[in-house]
C-alpha cells in the first residue's frame, strides 16, 4: 500500500522547515493531517490529494496537525531542484501561515508581542543583509499582523520596511507604492515626526528612479516639518539630503555648504551615522566642486571611520568606499582605487546586493580606460550596463555607454563605438530632460524665500524695539553730558559699521566674482554640449548621400556653430553678460568659410567698430548673420568665381541697431525659382519680428539685405 513520502528540502533551505514536514501524496493515498489543508485560496481542498505536495505542522513522528497548501501536481524532483522557486514558495507559506495563524484564536497580545519581534528582526537585518526573501517574508508578516491589530502606526512601519526590501532587492516602483502607503498614513494621522521621515524615504527612491524634481521637493518637505518641531537632527538630515541632491545639478558649491550647516549640527550630537553620511555628501560634491581633492579624501575618511567606529559594514559603508575610490581614481592613485572598487565587488557578491556590483564594475573598467588597458576595460563596462537594465537602476547608464563607445573607438572597432555613442546621447538627453526639471530651483526659491521673508520681520521687530529704547533713553538723560556721551557712542558706532559695510562690500564682491566664475562655466559647459551637437550632425551628414540632406544638415551646424560660439566668447570675455560683435563676426565668417571650403575665394569683411550687446540680443543677430552667409556662400558666387562681403553693425540711435549684410554676387536671377527649403528665410523673419525689427532687400548689384532693430545696450 503506497504511503506519504517524506521529502528532504535542501540543505540551504533546511532551517526554514524546523517544526514542518514536507510530504508528496501519492495517488489516491490519504491527506495523514488532522485537519483540511488550506489552498492559495484560502478555501479547504480535499482530504484526498492526487500528485500534491504538502507542507504540514508535525505532532509527533508521522503525525501532522494541520497542513497549510497543496501545489497542483508537481514532480517533488523539480520542484525542489530550483532553490529560487522554493523561495517564493517559502514567502507564500509564510503569509498563509499568518492568515491561519490570525484566524486561530491566538490572544491580542500574542499578537503584539510577535509585531514587536519582527520589527527587531527587521531592524537589525536591514542594516545587515543576509537573507532577502526573509526580510520580504517578515516584512509582509508586520503587514499581517498590523492589520489584524488595527494598528496604523505599525502599519505605516511595516509598509517602509516592504518598501526598503522592494528597493534593495526588488522593483523601485513597488517600493514607491508602499512608501506613499506610509506616507500617507502618517499624513492622516497628523504623526508629522514620521511624516517628516517618510518625506526623506521617498526622496530615496526618486533619486534612484533620477527623479530629481521630485526628490527636491520631498526632501523640502520634510525640512519643513523638522524646522516647524525645531528637531535638529531632522534639520540636519535634511541638508545631508539635499547636498546629496545639489550634486545631480552640478551646485557642488552650493551642496558642500549645506553639508557644512549638517555637520555643524550633528557635532553637537550623538549620531555618528548621520554624522558619517553628512562627511561622505559633502566628499561627494568635493570631487567636482574645484576643492583640493586630499580635502575631499579627508572627508570621505571620517566618513568611513565613524561608521567603522559604530560597527556599520553594510551598504553605508560600502557606498562610502565606492567614493573614496573615486577621489583616488582622479588623483591618479589608480592601484588604490581599483582596491577600494575590488572589496565592494566582493562584498556586495558576499551579501548578494546585485544592484551594488554596478558602480564597482563600471568604476574598475572607468580606471582601466583611464590607462589604456581597453581590452581588459570592456567586460567591466558591459556587465555594468547588463545589470543596469536588468535592475532599472539606470542613474548612470548615460556615463557607461560612453565609456564603452571610447574603449571601442580606441579599439577601432567604429562600428560598435558608433552605436554606444547614439545610445550614449540618448540616456544622456534623457537624463538631463528629468534634471532640467529641478533646474529652475522652484522649491528652494520658495524655501529662501519664507527663510528671509522670517529674517525681515524678525529685523523690523528689533528696529522697532531699538527705536523705542532710544526714545526713553533720550527723555530719561537730559544733562549735557548725557548728550555729548550719547553722540561719541553714536559717532564710534557708525565708524564700526562703516568698517562692517566695507568688509560686507568685500565680501560681495568676492561673491560676484565667484558668480562670474560660475556663469563662464555655464557657458563653457554650453558650449561644449553644443560643440558636441555640432560633431554628431557632422558625423551623421558625412554618411549622407543625397545633396539636399546633406544641405540641411551643414546649415543646421553652422547654426548650432553660430551659438556655440556666442557661448564661447561669454566664458573667454571680461563681461559674461556680454559679447563683443565685431570679433564674434569674424569668428563666425571663418567657421562658415571652413565649411564650404570658400576661404582662398570669398572674402569676409565686417566695416564696424567694436560693439558689445547682451546674450539675448546677440543670439538672434548672430543667427541671422549665420544664414545671410550661408546663402551667399551658396548662392552668390556659382562656378567657383571670388567675391567679398561685408558686415556692418553699429548703432544709430540710442534704441535702434542697424545691420547691413551686403555681397557682390549675381543677386537675384529674374525668372529664377527659389532655391532650398526656405526654412532659413523663415527663421531670419522669425528672429527679426523677436528683435522688433524690419527687413529691406536690394539685389541690384549683388545681395544687400538691411535690418533696423529696436534694442537695448548691453549693461
Amino acid at each position: 500500500m503506497k504511503e506519504p513520502v517524506n521529502i528532504l528540502p535542501p540543505p540551504e533551505l533546511r532551517e526554514f522547515f524546523t517544526g514542518y514536514g514536507i510530504l508528496e501524496i501519492p495517488n489516491g493515498v490519504e491527506n495523514p493531517c488532522t485537519s483540511k489543508p488550506i489552498d492559495l485560496n484560502g478555501t479547504n481542498i480535499p482530504s484526498l490529494n492526487i500528485g500534491n505536495i504538502i507542507i504540514a505542522k508535525k505532532e509527533g513522528k508521522d503525525h501532522y496537525k494541520h497542513s497549510f497548501m497543496a501545489t497542483e501536481q508537481v514532480s517533488q524532483t523539480e520542484y525542489f531542484r530550483n532553490v529560487g522557486q522554493i523561495r517564493i514558495l517559502l514567502i507564500i507559506f509564510h503569509l498563509l501561515f499568518m492568515f491561519f495563524h490570525t484566524h486561530s484564536g491566538f490572544s491580542q497580545d500574542s499578537n503584539v508581542k510577535d509585531l514587536n519581534s519582527i520589527f527587531e528582526w527587521l531592524d537589525i537585518h536591514e542594516k545587515i543583509p543576509a537573507d532577502s526573501t526573509q526580510l520580504g517574508v517578515n516584512s509582509h508578516k508586520a503587514v499581517l499582523l498590523s492589520k489584524k491589530l488595527n494598528n496604523q502606526n505599525a502599519l505605516a512601519k511595516s509598509y517602509l520596511h516592504l518598501a526598503y526590501y522592494h528597493k534593495e532587492y526588488s522593483k523601485l516602483d513597488s517600493s514607491l507604492v508602499y512608501t506613499l502607503q506610509a506616507k500617507d498614513i502618517y499624513s492622516a494621522l497628523k504623526n508629522d515626526l514620521d511624516l517628516a521621515k517618510s518625506y526623506l524615504a521617498l526622496k530615496v527612491v526618486y533619486t534612484l528612479q533620477t527623479e530629481y524634481g521630485q526628490a527636491t521637493e520631498q526632501a523640502y518637505k520634510a525640512l519643513e516639518i523638522f524646522q516647524k518641531l525645531n528637531n535638529q537632527k531632522g534639520i540636519a538630515q535634511s541638508y545631508t539630503h539635499i547636498c546629496g541632491l545639489l550634486y545631480y545639478e552640478n551646485e557642488y558649491r552650493t551642496g558642500i555648504d549645506f553639508c557644512n550647516k549638517a555637520i555643524e549640527i550633528l557635532e553637537n550630537l550623538d549620531s555618528k551615522e548621520d554624522l558619517a553620511l553628512s562627511y561622505h555628501n559633502k566628499a561627494f560634491n568635493q570631487l567636482f566642486s574645484g576643492d583640493d581633492l586630499k580635502d575631499a579624501l579627508a572627508n570621505i575618511n571620517t566618513a568611513i571611520n565613524l561608521y567603522n567606529s559604530i560597527g556599520e559594514n553594510g551598504i553605508p559603508l560600502m557606498a562610502s568606499i565606492n567614493w573614496r575610490g573615486n577621489i583616488y581614481k582622479y588623483m591618479g592613485e589608480y592601484k588604490a582605487a581599483i582596491a577600494d572598487y575590488q572589496a565592494n565587488f566582493d562584498r556586495s557578491r558576499e551579501m548578494g546586493l546585485q544592484r551594488y556590483l554596478i558602480p564597482s564594475l563600471g568604476n574598475i573598467g572607468h580606471v582601466l580606460l583611464m590607462q589604456g588597458k581597453y581590452e581588459e576595460a570592456l567586460p567591466y563596462n558591459l556587465e555594468a550596463i547588463d545589470i543596469m537594465i536588468k535592475t532599472g537602476r539606470i542613474r548612470n547608464l548615460w556615463e557607461n555607454y560612453m565609456h564603452v563607445s571610447s574603449i571601442y573607438e580606441s579599439m577601432g572597432d567604429y562600428k560598435n563605438a558608433l552605436i554606444y555613442n547614439r545610445l550614449y546621447a540618448s540616456a544622456f538627453t534623457e537624463l538631463k530632460e528629468r534634471a532640467i526639471q529641478s533646474l529652475d530651483g522652484e522649491i528652494q526659491a520658495k524655501y529662501e524665500t519664507g527663510q528671509k521673508n522670517a529674517t525681515i520681520i524678525f529685523q523690523n521687530e528689533k528696529i522697532a524695539q531699538q527705536r523705542i529704547t532710544q526714545t526713553l533713553y533720550i527723555i530719561l538723560v537730559g544733562l549735557l553730558a548725557f548728550i555729548l556721551f550719547g553722540l561719541f557712542y553714536y559717532y564710534n558706532k557708525r565708524q564700526k559699521r562703516n568698517k562692517e559695510l566695507l568688509a560686507l562690500n568685500n565680501q560681495l564682491d568676492i561673491k560676484n566674482k565667484q558668480n562670474e566664475l560660475l556663469l563662464k562655466e555655464i557657458h563653457h559647459r554650453v558650449k561644449n554640449n553644443l560643440e558636441l551637437v555640432k560633431s554628431l550632425i557632422s558625423l551623421q551628414s558625412a554618411q549622407l548621400e543625397d545633396s539636399a540632406t546633406k544641405d540641411v544638415m551643414i546649415a543646421s551646424q553652422n547654426r548650432v556653430q553660430s551659438m556655440a560660439i556666442i557661448h564661447q566668447k561669454l566664458y573667454q570675455g571680461e563681461n559674461p553678460g556680454s559679447i563683443e560683435m565685431k570679433d564674434y563676426f569674424l569668428n563666425l565668417g571663418e567657421g562658415i568659410l571652413d565649411t564650404f571650403n570658400a576661404e582662398d575665394k570669398v572674402k569676409i569683411e565686417c566695416v564696424m567698430d567694436s560693439l558689445e550687446l547682451d546674450v539675448d540680443t546677440a543670439v538672434p543677430i548672430g543667427l541671422i548673420v549665420n544664414e545671410l552667409l550661408t546663402n551667399a556662400l551658396k548662392y552668390a558666387f556659382p562656378e567657383d568665381r571670388d567675391g567679398t562681403i561685408q558686415i556692418s553693425l553699429f548703432q544709430s540711435t540710442p534704441e535702434t541697431l542697424s545691420l547691413t549684410v551686403a555681397d557682390n554676387g549675381v543677386g537675384k536671377i529674374i525668372g529664377l525659382s527659389p532655391r532650398g527649403t526656405g526654412f532659413g528665410s523663415k527663421l531670419i523673419d522669425l528672429l527679426t519680428q523677436q528683435l522688433n525689427g524690419s527687413m529691406m532687400e536690394n539685389t541690384e548689384n549683388g545681395t544687400l539685405v538691411e535690418f533696423q532693430f529696436k534694442i537695448k545696450n548691453a549693461a
